[in-house]
This record gives C-alpha cells, sequence and structure tokens, in this order.
C-alpha cells in the first residue's frame, strides 16, 4: 500500500498566501519547498526585508527559494528534481513558464481571489468592490499558459460587505483560501476531483491597481465615490485636494439626498462627517488624512478647519 505523504511545492509571497501555507503546514503535509519573491526594501531605512511567505517559512523550517525568474535552466531543473507532487501557488507574483507548470506530476494550482471567470488578473478583491458586486470567492484553479484561464476544481462565495474595504476582504478572502484549499487538496491528489472549464464569454479582468486612479473625480456619483474610497483602503488610498495640498479619504458613505452646488463643494458639516456634492447625491466623508498626518475622524478635522463651501479636487 502506498502511504507515502504527497510533496509539495508552495508559491506565494504576500500577507494573502499566509493562511493558505499556515493550513498546509497545521495539516502535516509534505511541504518540500517554498518559493517566495526576493527580499524588497520597505519601510523608511528601505532595508531589505524578506516577504511575509518567508518569514512564515523561516518560522517553520522549511527551505525557501527566492529566484528573480522561473526561466533559468538550473532552477528549473531543481525543481524537477524535488519529484514532487504539486505546486500550489497563492499570489506569487513571477509568471510560472510552461515548464515550472509542468515540473510536478499534477502541475499547479492557484488559489484566485474572485468567482472565475469573473476578474481574472492582477487585482480582483478591489475590482469587484469598486464594480459594486454582491458577492466574490475564492477558486481553486488548475493553472495553465493564460492568465488565469485554467479549469476551476471548487468555487466558494462570500457575500461582500456594504461597508467592506479593499483591506477587510483581502483578510477573509486569504482565510477563505486556506478553507477551500484544504478542503479540495484530498481530492485533487488522488484524482477523484475534476476541474471543470471556465465560461469565456464570462471573463472580465481586474487591471493592476495604480496610483492614478486613487484621485476622486467629484463628478462621479456619490456611490461609484465611495465604492472607490472603500476599495482603495488601505492601498492606494482615494484622494483629492484641499487648498491645492494632498488629502486623503480613509472612509466615507453615500447619502441619498442631494444639495445644490458644484461637483466637490463641501456642502455641510458636522459631528457625523463632511457632506460633499458628487455628480448624484451627497458623499459622507467620515475618516481622512491631511498631507504629512496621522488619519482622524472628520469630526476632529471639522474642528480644526473651516470647510464650509470650500470646493475640494
Amino acid at each position: 500500500m502506498h502511504t507515502t505523504k504527497p510533496r509539495i511545492i508552495y508559491a506565494g509571497t504576500p500577507e494573502f498566501a499566509v493562511p493558505p501555507l499556515q493550513a498546509l503546514i497545521a495539516a502535516e503535509y509534505n511541504i518540500v519547498d517554498i518559493y517566495t519573491q526576493p527580499d524588497r526594501p520597505a519601510g523608511r531605512g528601505r532595508k531589505l526585508m524578506p516577504s511575509p511567505v518567508k518569514q512564515m517559512a523561516m518560522q517553520a523550517g522549511i527551505t525557501v527559494r527566492q529566484p528573480t525568474s522561473l526561466n533559468e535552466p538550473q532552477e528549473l531543473a531543481r525543481m524537477r528534481a524535488l519529484n514532487a507532487d504539486l505546486m500550489v501557488v497563492a499570489a506569487y507574483g513571477l509568471l510560472l513558464p510552461p515548464a515550472a507548470l509542468d515540473a510536478t506530476r499534477l502541475g499547479c494550482i492557484n488559489i484566485h481571489a474572485s468567482l472565475l471567470p469573473r476578474w481574472r488578473g492582477a487585482a480582483p478583491i478591489q475590482r469587484a468592490i469598486l464594480a459594486g458586486d454582491t458577492q466574490t470567492g475564492i477558486c481553486i484553479m488548475q493553472m495553465e499558459a493564460g492568465l488565469d484561464t485554467g479549469p476551476v476544481y471548487t468555487s466558494t462565495a462570500l457575500m461582500i460587505a456594504d461597508d467592506e474595504t479593499g483591506g477587510s476582504l483581502h483578510d477573509r478572502l486569504a482565510l477563505l483560501g486556506a478553507e477551500a484549499l484544504i478542503s479540495a487538496l484530498p481530492g485533487i491528489l488522488d484524482g477523484s476531483l475534476m476541474p471543470k472549464p471556465q465560461n469565456e464569454t464570462l471573463s472580465t479582468y481586474a487591471t493592476k491597481l495604480s496610483k492614478q486612479e486613487a484621485r476622486i473625480d467629484w463628478s462621479n456619483t456619490a456611490i461609484e465615490i465611495e465604492r472607490q474610497v472603500r476599495a482603495f483602503n488601505p492601498w492606494p488610498v482615494a484622494e483629492t485636494r484641499l487648498n491645492g495640498d494632498l488629502l486623503r479619504l480613509w472612509a466615507a458613505r453615500a447619502l441619498e439626498q442631494t444639495a445644490p452646488g458644484r461637483p466637490g463643494q463641501v456642502f455641510a458639516t458636522g459631528r457625523d462627517g463632511i457632506d460633499v456634492v458628487t455628480g448624484a447625491g451627497l458623499l459622507r466623508i467620515t475618516r481622512l488624512q491631511a498631507a504629512g498626518k496621522r488619519p482622524i475622524s472628520a469630526f476632529d478635522f471639522v474642528n480644526a478647519h473651516d470647510l464650509d463651501g470650500v470646493l475640494l479636487g
């Protein structure tokens, strides 16, 4: 009887990839190697910092590989020599060439943070909030050469809360990704769980976030701007200008009422927040940050600034 534990390679880099790795370790899977991106400069001192996945791997005493590319013949040869059964990928951040996808017995599976084929690509979590989606989820998919085009083993849905931020949804999906992985792995490894092809006609693409997108256009509707504020918290953070200086918006909500004034004009201020005219409806800012300062409540900000009738943007 074959009782050898399946040999697994894990590839991931940011915080999103930590809960699935922790779950694999807790379930006592045989992780033969971990791939993560090279250390990057971080913080004010710009010191080289290991990725969250590398930190977790070092705690667990598992070998870590940090190649700048997986196209090098010696790196691919080393990967093949591990004789692994499966490679599990979660937000690794490096392109896996066909030779890497085929370096293990069962290929590579990916933990993807959307309900494929909706939101293929780099920023599915934030794009779902921006689009006003009411649900998203996790897919465990077989990787192939195309970007998130492979067949799906399992998908698990999650409702998006009305006050959901990019950060809160990221954290919930990371935990869900760990659960979905542990649930699907036995069937993937023994061949009893078969992946189903995606419906290409329903695919949408989640482009990478850019800082340019953070600038608020006050002629947009209040609900669109609210989604922008929520989706871009904690990065890149929605922003506008106050008297030419940068102002970051950390929390806001759309109000149904309308008010006279130009888009971007402060209509009212009070204990509950700062109400700003938009292209349709009012946006109530509840938490914000002036340049060089810490984020504070809108009430505290109003106590220090006269905003009546001021035009933002």
